[in-house]
């Protein structure tokens, strides 16, 4: 990520736009993995492409710093953004997000939770999602769901 610290150098705070991925991950019993992050709320395994990496690559790296699992075959759900993907964060940074978002069920090894990103990993029921999963998940997750009721 030195790539973004180079770019806020020379724009400060101001808008970037971030090409990045997320992944719905589901295991044998069609529950999604959540983590819960370091900020209190849930959330999907995600992160900012960095330079040469495809948005699949992204994808992969992301979920396995994150959670210590290796993921397969990945699904594009769909790329979302566009001013509902504004975001400024704590430190004053801006962006607006350009988010892969893919689903798999190809997951291999343990959960290994990154303590620096996270407070828990676990599958959740689709019916039964935690109450603090913030909106710009669900706004990710909504549309897989929809899928399933066709």
């Amino acid at each position: 990520m030195d790539y973004v610290k180079d770019l806020r150098k020379l724009v400060g705070h101001r808008p970037l736009i971030l090409p990045g991925s997320v992944v719905l991950i589901l295991n044998e019993n069609n529950e999604l993995l959540l983590q819960l992050r370091t900020d209190g709320g849930w959330g999907l395994p995600d992160g900012i492409m960095e330079l040469g990496e495809s948005l699949e690559d992204t994808a992969r790296r992301e979920v396995k710093e994150e959670t210590g699992l290796d993921i397969g075959g990945l699904k594009l759900l769909g790329v979302f953004s566009g001013n509902d993907y504004y975001l400024k964060v704590s430190n004053g940074d801006e962006l607006y997000s350009v988010t892969a978002v893919y689903v798999t069920e190809e997951v291999k090894g343990t959960i290994e939770i990154d303590k620096q990103e996270s407070l828990d990993v676990q599958y959740f029921n689709l019916n039964e999602l935690p109450e603090n999963l913030t909106d710009g998940y669900r706004s990710y997750i909504n549309p897989y769901i929809k899928q399933l009721t066709k």
